[in-house]
Order: structure tokens, then sequence, then C-alpha cells
């Protein structure tokens, strides 16, 4: 049927990504349970951090961010594909798929940035440790966190044209949400054209970030293996080792993608859109789980709030 459309503009779409498959209300639950983990895991992380005074460092700002656009990136991909698995509404007015990709756009590119960051604060923490707090204060990590928002909304305006300025045949998304290539696609136009700025994009991460941030884990290794104290070393490890796990969360998925696409192999619409959910929900859910796992100060905290332990301060416990 749809193929029989012929329209230039369009009020609503409608998303067709799960109509082949079996079993929707169970992949709707899995979805929305998983959601469902990713805010609570997030919320966790930031009502610790926001509420601990003593948390408010630049390691901990960062994580903070990484929470923001968990939530935000998530959101924008979950709620479209409970509403089509669960309540069955497969219809998505115009302006609220052309919002939805905006802000799932710029949540993806900020966490690309937000990992670049913690990279780099991780970096100089090893390799600068007598500097470290003089380098990397709380006003320049939040300047920098503010930066990398800004560039991410300005590419997604400048994507967001060029999404609005496109005609459209038919109201119809064979994905599973709105993102930028499901809309182009659903557009009267080559869809090769307009994904060169996209393609840019994907090679600035996968060319240059990407190389940057594992280049810096592997100046990080060499730099654990030369401490000479094995409780700094451990800890060390372990922060690192939580890092990257995250970013490989991320990257992983993408770089599978890409790397198919380039060698040739043709995937289906299903392992496409498994692709596109796996991407989109399992770094959100991952990330708060091992940073509330890994990082000892907010593991601790969360013990203390489970075993209803006192929080003292520092200048508190002195006196006493």
């Amino acid at each position: 049927m749809a193929e029989n459309y012929t329209v230039k503009n369009v009020d609503s779409f409608i998303i067709i990504g799960f109509d082949h498959l079996p079993n929707q209300k169970f992949l709707g639950l899995l979805i929305l349970i998983t959601y469902m983990l990713i805010l609570l895991g997030n919320g966790i992380n930031l009502c610790i951090i926001l509420t601990d005074r003593h948390l408010h460092k630049p390691m901990y700002i960062l994580i903070c961010n990484l929470a923001v656009v968990d939530i935000m990136f998530s959101s924008t991909c979950s709620t479209t594909m409970i509403s089509v698995l669960l309540a069955e509404i497969k219809t998505v007015s115009y302006y609220s798929c052309i919002s939805r990709m905006f802000f799932y756009h710029v949540g993806d590119f900020t966490i690309c940035f937000a990992l670049t960051l913690m990279a780099i604060d991780r970096l100089i923490a090893i390799r600068l440790p007598l500097r470290y707090h003089s380098i990397v204060t709380n006003s320049r990590t939040c300047l920098l966190i503010l930066l990398t928002w800004l560039i991410a909304i300005a590419l997604m305006v400048v994507l967001t044209l060029v999404v609005d300025s496109v005609p459209y045949c038919q109201p119809i998304i064979r994905y599973v949400f709105c993102d930028y290539p499901s809309m182009i696609r659903a557009a009267c136009v080559n869809p090769e054209l307009y994904f060169f700025l996209p393609a840019m994009i994907n090679m600035w991460w996968f060319a240059v970030l990407f190389p940057f941030v594992m280049c810096t884990y592997g100046v990080l290794a060499y730099s654990v293996t030369k401490l000479s104290n094995n409780s700094s070393k451990k800890q060390m490890i372990n922060t690192c080792l939580s890092h990257l796990i995250v970013l490989l969360s991320f990257y992983l998925p993408k770089l599978v993608s890409n790397l198919l696409t380039r060698i040739g192999v043709v995937l289906t619409l299903t392992e496409r859109n498994a692709i596109l959910i796996i991407a989109s929900l399992i770094p959100p859910l991952i990330n708060p789980t091992v940073y509330c796992t890994r990082t000892k100060e907010i593991r601790k905290r969360i013990a203390d709030i489970f075993l209803h332990k006192k929080v003292v301060p520092n200048h508190l416990k002195v006196l006493s």
C-alpha cells in the first residue's frame, strides 16, 4: 500500500518497521523494561551526584552529563517503539517525528563527544596527576560540555533543515522510529545525495574521534603499568576498564553496521532495525550500570542509602 501514496507534504508518518515481526507485544515489553531500567539507572546516578557535594568534581560532572544525554537519547526512540508495539499507535505527527529525530541525533552526537571528554579527563589525571586539579576544573569542564552540546545542536539544525525542505512521496517510515535516514528514505529524492553530510560526520567519528580515544586508552594502559603503588594501579585499571566498556558499547554496533555495509554485505530491513535498536538502547543501559558498580564513590553512596547509613560530611568527621 505504501507505493500508492503520491503526496508532496505529509501531516504524519506511519511507522511500519515492526509490521512483519511476530511477538510484537513481547518485544514491546522488553523495550519498555529496558527503558525503565535506563531511567532508573541514570536517574540514580544523577540524584547521587547532584545531592552529594563531595561528588561535585569534573569526572562526576562528566558522568552526570552522560546520564542526562542517555535519558534524552533513549527517550526519543523508546517512546515511539513502545507506542507502536504496545499501544498499537503507529502514526506519528510530522512535527513530532522531526523533533524526535532532532533530539535523537543531538543525543547521539553528544554521547560521542562526552566519551571523548571523559577519555581526556582520565589521560590528564594519570599523566599529569600533580597538575590535574589546576588544569581540569569544574568551570572548564562545564564549558567544554556546553561547547559539545552547541556543536551537536548546530549539526542537527543543519540536518533538520534538510529533512524539512524535502518533499515526501509517502507518509511511510520503514524503520522503527524517526531518525534522519528513515525520514530521508521516505522522501521523493535520491537518498544517496542526502547522506553526504552524515557520512562526513561518521567519518569524523570513526576516523578521528574513535582512534583518538583508543590511543588515549592505550597511553593510559601504558601509564598504569608504570605505577608503583598497587592500590593506585588497581583503582586506575578499574576506572579505565569502566570507560572502555562504555566506549565499546556505544561504538561497536555502529562499527559493525558500517563495516558490513562497506564490505558489501546487504543487510535486511530486520537486521538494520535490530542493530539500530541495540545501538540506541544498550549504551544508555550499560552506562549507569557500569558507573554504579565500578565507581567506588557512587557504589559506596548507593550502599549507604540502602543500608540506611547517615552520610556525614568530612569536616564533621574530623571534628568528631
